[in-house]
């Protein structure tokens, strides 16, 4: 008998996460993986404390306890820039560009944590500083905004874009930064079906044309169970249930802490309507 396989080592092991403001435990011994190449979900109610794990996980909050090991290598306490040179990147739930430049850079500036140029051939444009700065707009025109078919909005200033447009230009920045772990905050919050649609075949393509993980936060149940590979359920700051996302969709820990109390039978049928809607 040939021996098993080995099995793949996760990309991004979170491991008994703990976060508190004040008195209040935001985060409670929180733990999951995400596996290499998947698209990996983390769903709750309000306030369960998803966006917390992302800003841990990110570097923006220092946790009071548990670990983030990223490829292999503990980023507990790496401040975000370190974690962003290592290919962890991502989006925020309230987009956060910078409105008076135009679509081209903002994206550029998401590859700042990669570029060889230090700051006095920066200011004074030196050839190589010219060099760099030409090889990048190439490639992302070439390969970013062509995928993300904004091309015909790339001069513009962001400010006068639509909300579904300025979406798509965080998610092109974040991929500007060349991430190995894409991590998306509700990326289709606000969204009519047609934008939420076009963002959902993005992701996917990411995933399948770029080989880049996704770890996703959103509240549309049905792009979660349609997109995800695996999901993670938090209530109050701890995990209730994690797996597959048609066995989670049937946990009735779940479908109590987004519906409440009452008969589990009725509880999951009005739960499975509202991933179908």
């Amino acid at each position: 008998m040939l021996p098993a396989a080995p099995a793949t080592a996760p990309l991004l092991e979170v491991d008994r996460l703990t976060l508190s403001f004040g008195g209040v435990r935001a985060l409670d011994e929180v733990s999951f993986s995400v596996a290499p190449g998947s698209i990996t979900s983390v769903i709750g109610p309000n306030g369960a404390g998803k966006t917390s794990v992302f800003n841990t996980i990110s570097g923006f909050y220092r946790p009071g306890g548990g670990s983030v090991r990223f490829a292999g290598q503990d980023i507990t306490r790496l401040a975000p820039p370190r974690r962003a040179a290592l290919g962890l990147a991502r989006t925020f739930q309230n987009i956060a560009l910078f409105r008076g430049l135009t679509v081209l850079d903002n994206i550029k500036l998401g590859r700042h944590c990669h570029l060889k140029t230090g700051a006095l051939g920066a200011l004074f444009y030196s050839p190589a500083a010219r060099h760099e700065e030409e090889a990048l707009r190439e490639e992302i025109e070439e390969r970013i905004i062509d995928f993300l078919e904004i091309d015909h909005i790339r001069k513009a200033p962001v400010g006068a874009l639509p909300y579904g447009l300025q979406k798509r230009v965080e998610l092109a920045r974040a991929l500007a930064m060349k991430p190995r772990l894409l991590l998306l905050d509700e990326p289709v919050a606000g969204m009519n079906r047609e934008e939420t649609e076009d963002m959902a075949r993005f992701i996917l393509e990411v995933r399948r044309e770029w080989g880049v993980t996704v770890l996703m936060v959103e509240h549309d149940m049905g792009m979660v169970m349609d997109l995800s590979d695996h999901v993670a359920v938090l209530n109050f700051g701890r995990v209730i249930a994690q797996g597959l996302p048609k066995d989670v969709q049937g946990n009735p820990d779940v479908v109590k802490a987004y519906l409440g109390s009452g008969d589990v039978a009725q509880l999951r049928a009005r739960f499975r309507a509202t991933v179908a809607a």
